[in-house]
């Protein structure tokens, strides 16, 4: 009878386990989050309601819909990051 093969690779170990850190958001992503949308969503209310007679909003003309949208999604871009 043949003899058997003698194994050439190192029997497997598995990895350490190491305690993983928990990532957490800086103190000021939640608030900053929040201020964006509630902030680009009142921008676009009140251009809405006064219909851009205010007048800080009349020199802005349509570009106030801009601004509002942009507000909005600098606060979803901060929500991703949010942990």
């Amino acid at each position: 009878m043949p003899k058997s093969r003698v194994r050439k690779k190192p029997v497997y170990t598995p990895p350490s386990t190491r305690s993983a850190k928990r990532k957490v958001s800086p103190p000021w992503l939640a608030p900053t989050m929040v201020g964006c949308l509630v902030v680009g969503l009142a921008w676009i209310a009140v251009d809405y309601v006064t219909q851009s007679d205010m007048p800080g909003l009349s020199a802005l003309g349509e570009w106030n819909l801009v601004c509002g949208f942009v507000l909005i999604v600098a606060g979803v871009v901060l929500a991703t990051r949010w942990r």
